[in-house]
């Protein structure tokens, strides 16, 4: 569903525009939610979990255009600190559910105060969101595959999207099954990467004001390769948490920054081109951590997540594709007011 959606994603905002796209995809969101809990049979829930996967990717491009308008309005980056209120709300997400669980709330009802919480802020921010002049195509293909220019920026998020899918999945079995740690100190290790990985993108934007994009790719790919190949070579808990957390401060602002250079790209529209990368990348969510679980039940999980840390030290050479987000440029207007005598 993910990927048939980010298929479609830019063709509709380039029909629709991404505001209307946004609010659509949000309100199926809210509306097919509570349905992920009242399927009973492993084929209603493959079938809910895939509209909801549509709805969730297509939302997903369309948030990430608005999100370039708005930074391109601003003339300043901005798509780290968006991508930093993702990482926030997931956490409170987490809260959320555990608090309610606590309190033995069931799962339909618990879907449904979601949904309901969820549509009534969507329906707040809609007011707020940009008519972006120029983002509608007449005559537009609605499916269309990655073009071949945006394959680089691509393959960064694929790497990114692999080091974030293996900590999700992986890090507390590594804790508990290669470290040999309680559970409950195995869940420290998302949590450490979940924290760097959020403080690295309140302070993406910071850095891409001062740093050149690519410069904080390529050193934050070899940050987190650094940090979990020093999880992979020791026994030690505390230096396999502190690798972890290296590797949520190095991927904090791979997708953000790949993500804001496919929108500004010279000849692509923005959705078409974060469809684009959310394609390729999307696809390390969906096969690293399953790809991964083979590895390591052929070999070990150490060597797994040991071609995991190359794979990320691999951004150090392929961060160059990041280049086209270039600088930002100022509203017309805004330099018109600059100039002499304006």
């Amino acid at each position: 569903g993910v990927h048939v959606a980010l298929s479609m994603a830019g063709g509709m905002v380039g029909r629709f525009g991404s505001r209307k796209v946004t609010l659509g995809a949000g309100i199926s969101l809210c509306l097919v939610l509570p349905f992920l809990g009242l399927v009973s049979t492993p084929p209603a829930l493959f079938i809910a979990l895939f509209v909801f996967g549509v709805f969730l990717s297509t939302m997903d491009v369309a948030m990430n255009a608005q999100a370039v308008a708005v930074e391109q309005r601003a003339a300043k980056p901005l798509m780290s600190s968006f991508h930093a209120a993702f990482s926030i709300g997931g956490l409170a997400g987490a809260l959320f559910g555990a608090a309610l669980a606590a309190q033995a709330v069931g799962t339909v009802t618990h879907f449904v105060i979601a949904a309901v919480l969820s549509l009534a802020v969507l329906l707040f921010s809609f007011r707020y969101l940009l008519e972006v002049s120029g983002e509608k195509q007449e005559g537009g293909r609605l499916f269309s595959l990655p073009p071949r220019i945006l394959w680089g920026l691509g393959f960064v998020a694929f790497c990114v999207a692999i080091g974030e899918g293996a900590m999700a999945d992986w890090s507390g079995v590594y804790l508990a099954r290669e470290i040999g740690t309680t559970a409950a100190f195995a869940a420290l290790g998302f949590a450490a990467f979940s924290l760097t990985m959020t403080i690295g993108r309140l302070t993406g934007d910071w850095l891409a004001t001062r740093f050149d994009g690519v410069k904080i790719v390529r050193f934050g790919g070899l940050l987190a390769a650094v940090g979990l190949m020093a999880a992979v070579f020791t026994s030690n808990e505390i230096i396999v948490l502190l690798g972890f957390a290296a590797v949520g401060a190095g991927m904090a602002n791979g997708i953000p920054l790949a993500f804001s250079a496919a929108g500004n790209f010279s000849g692509i529209t923005a959705s078409a081109g974060i469809a684009g990368v959310a394609t390729i990348g999307y696809a390390g969510f969906l096969a690293g951590p399953p790809v991964i679980g083979l590895i390591a039940e052929a070999t070990s999980l150490r060597v797994s997540l040991f071609l995991v840390a190359l794979l990320l030290g691999s951004l150090v050479f392929t961060a160059q594709a990041i280049r086209p987000a270039g600088a930002f440029q100022l509203p017309q207007s805004d330099q018109a007011s600059r100039e002499p005598g304006a």
